[in-house]
């Protein structure tokens, strides 16, 4: 027994302290997880609140409580880490690296992630959480309409965990512009690295509006400036402008990970290489830039004037091309192919036509006169869900059962991860298609009950029954990775589903070190080739150089865990501010670089022969 707890207790610490790329994004998928069973409770109780009028589960603030921290929750702190998790696992992998650029900033883009999401979610129990909705707009999210702290928790929480995305951004640039395999050209990487590179690049030009405006936020409420303040000369609309110029390109930074998972899925169950691969990484490429250009169709009530209007409706117009493009190459990657439906390929299947209708509403909602109608109405909660439910949650389900024996060498099982697919895939139509003619009939969003009539009764109920078939969807999900996790069979697969990329080529679960050889990369899909005769598609190198293994450090841990108390400082107006200020100064006197590793150097036999 004291055996058992010993040796628990050395993983607890190696799991704490580790920097190495792949444990990491197993990490962010678990701390993911648990904020979506989180979330997954809001939505429920949100949705049986609203099964009939006149009900009185959650009401007033309590009901706006939970309705923005669903929000919240949902966007910060489940899919992104989601995603930012497979990218983590999987994008060195795919470019033939050995890790990411710099590996202990890695780390405390993790904890930073981890202590921000605490403290958010702990302001259920220490005051009461945010209630102004997820965009916490001004001047409802200010002191007078919110006096409490809830709305405090939320602008330090989410600064502390952008302060580690954007960290993470600029280490994924940096790790797929330098280190590369030799011969891996910008046109050789696969799908998902591309759009994980442009995905990076929009969260390091997104983040610093978001950080501008939740520190004029923060010191409007802590500290009594004006800035948002109309009767004292401030501007609450500067919020909006902030936060959709973070909040738009966010959606792509959502999305566009998703977009590449769908195109590793396919081309592999389809048997097929990736129709118009160079056409996916332009429309990749314009999807990117054109992201800045649409945040003010946002703003189409807010008074801009027609010319503004009409300026950001034609770009929001536009953006739907390179879009359509992605669509129609992944329709053409399966026509003629020989498709193989394994719950990976459903789930990416089911998101083509749910993606493509979120869409369609998206372009509707561009027409200013027409959002007139459709604006702050549960027409655009539809059109939100099934952007990104629809097409990023999707998506990241499809990556799941896809590299899921990349992570642990078993597969999740086939039998439960149908019924997941079919009452998830069931329950989400029937959840949020009716909501679109919920907003036409004119109900409004972030209302907490409404009138009995026919249409609204029917289509509510018929709302929460799909909210509970998703629930149950889920279900099935979480007993999959259970009893994967506890009986599955370890085959330790490298190859299990005959894919086209790198990171197929490496044991399954991948060991410390992925590559002992760097690869020698000459085509796209040069796995695939070198499986089917191409043996020069893809060599090794032959010189043997040093390889080094970075030291697991609890730094990036405690640096976190003091800008936290830094954050309960602010909210409490207490001394934790100062304690948590000290931890940050000796956790930085301890620091010894983010880039200069002091790991070890082994060469590759002697590394082999550690590991055997």
């Amino acid at each position: 027994m004291t055996l058992d707890v010993f040796r628990v207790w050395n993983r607890t610490l190696k799991w704490l302290s580790t920097v190495d790329h792949k444990e990491i994004g197993i990490l962010y998928l678990v701390f993911a997880g648990f904020n979506a069973l989180r979330a997954g409770i809001d939505a429920i109780t949100i949705r049986t609140q609203l099964a009939l009028p006149g009900n009185t589960l959650i009401t007033g603030d309590k009901y706006n409580e939970f309705m923005s921290m669903h929000g919240i929750v949902m966007i910060f702190f489940v899919a992104m880490p989601l995603l930012i998790g497979l990218m983590n696992v999987i994008v060195p992998l795919q470019i033939g690296a050995r890790d990411v650029a710099f590996p202990y900033m890695n780390a405390l883009s993790l904890w930073l992630f981890a202590f921000g999401c605490l403290l958010v979610n702990i302001s259920f129990l220490l005051g009461g959480a945010p209630d102004a909705g997820w965009t916490s707009y001004t001047p409802v999210a200010l002191n007078p309409f919110s006096p409490g702290p809830g709305i405090d928790y939320y602008v330090l929480g989410v600064q502390i965990s952008g302060i580690g995305t954007l960290a993470t951004g600029i280490n994924f640039l940096v790790t797929i512009f330098n280190i590369r395999a030799p011969g891996m050209s910008f046109l050789r990487m696969p799908l998902f690295t591309w759009t994980s590179f442009i995905t990076s690049a929009l969260i390091l030009f997104a983040f610093p509006p978001l950080t501008t405006g939740l520190l004029l936020l923060m010191f409007d409420r802590v500290f009594g400036t004006n800035f948002f303040y109309e009767s004292f000369g401030g501007n609450p609309l500067i919020w909006q402008h902030l936060f959709w110029i973070f909040g738009h390109p966010e959606v792509y930074i959502l999305i566009l990970p998703a977009f590449g998972i769908l195109s590793e899925v396919i081309s592999t169950f389809s048997r097929k290489r990736l129709f118009g691969y160079t056409s996916m990484v332009f429309a990749t490429l314009l999807i990117g830039f054109l992201s800045f250009m649409v945040w003010a169709h946002h703003m189409f009530t807010v008074g801009l004037g027609p010319v503004a209007n009409s300026i950001f409706a034609v770009a929001t117009m536009t953006i739907a091309v390179p879009t359509g493009i992605k669509v129609f190459n992944w329709l053409f990657t399966m026509w003629g192919g020989k498709l193989r439906f394994s719950t990976a390929m459903l789930f990416a299947v089911g998101f083509i036509p749910t993606f493509v209708l979120g869409g369609v509403t998206g372009v509707m909602l561009s027409v200013a006169p027409g959002d007139y109608q459709f604006h702050d109405s549960y027409f655009v909660v539809a059109h939100f869900h099934y952007v990104l439910i629809g097409g990023t949650i999707l998506g990241i389900f499809s990556g799941l059962y896809y590299w899921w024996p990349k992570f642990s060498g078993k597969r999740l099982g086939e039998k439960l991860g149908r019924w997941h697919f079919w009452f998830f895939f069931i329950g989400f139509h029937f959840t949020f298609f009716p909501q679109h003619f919920l907003g036409l009939y004119g109900m409004p969003r972030r209302v907490f009950t409404y009138s009995s009539e026919p249409m609204l009764n029917g289509l509510n109920l018929l709302s929460t029954a799909g909210a509970y078939l998703m629930g149950m969807g889920m279900l099935f999900f979480l007993v999959n990775m259970v009893i994967t996790i506890l009986y599955g069979e370890r085959k330790d697969e490298a190859d299990p589903w005959d894919g086209r990329t790198l990171e197929w080529s490496v044991p399954s679960p991948v060991p410390e070190v992925n590559f002992t050889r760097l690869p020698r990369i000459h085509s796209l899909d040069a796995f695939w080739q070198k499986k089917h005769g191409n043996e020069k598609a893809l060599e090794e190198q032959k010189q043997r150089e040093p390889i080094h293994v970075p030291s697991p450090t609890f730094q990036p841990l405690f640096l976190a865990m003091g800008l936290f108390l830094a954050g309960l400082g602010f909210i409490w107006r207490s001394l934790e501010f100062e304690v948590g200020g000290l931890l940050w100064v000796i956790g930085f006197l301890f620091w010894r670089s983010f880039d200069r590793d002091q790991g070890v150097l082994f060469d590759p036999d002697t590394l082999k022969r550690l590991k055997g």
